[in-house]
């Protein structure tokens, strides 16, 4: 890996309305440098992504009340369940950016990626 480049550009987006998954992937996309014609895998150099209104998102079918966010704490009887209406009312920045980390790569660069992710509610 590479050290990452600074972003060239700033890329503003409005995800009022919008479905999450289809705006989650399209940040990822560009925030993964994907969207420019000199994209290599081994070097960061993707744009700084500002996404607003993440409050205002909506999601399809039976989401809301069927996806559910699980952590375990690693102790016997420590699963916390938290359905997807729950976490938006909380925290609608944190499911867009926990969405947008979920799509890229697992690896060492990630946690350098998102630092160019600015979420707005």
């Amino acid at each position: 890996m590479r050290k990452p480049t600074p972003p060239t550009t700033t890329i503003t987006i409005d995800a009022s309305g919008k479905v999450l998954g289809r705006i989650a992937s399209h940040v990822a996309y560009t925030l993964l440098g994907k969207n420019t014609p000199s994209y290599r895998p081994d070097v960061i150099s993707g744009e700084k992504v500002i996404v607003e209104n993440a409050s205002k998102i909506r999601v399809t079918g039976r989401k809301l009340d069927q996806k559910i966010y699980a952590h375990f704490s690693g102790y016997p009887g420590g699963l916390r369940i938290t359905p997807l209406k729950e976490k938006l009312q909380k925290d609608p920045t944190g499911v867009f950016t926990l969405a947008v980390k979920r799509m890229l790569p697992d690896n060492r660069s990630r946690k350098f990626i998102l630092k160019r992710l600015t979420v707005k509610p």
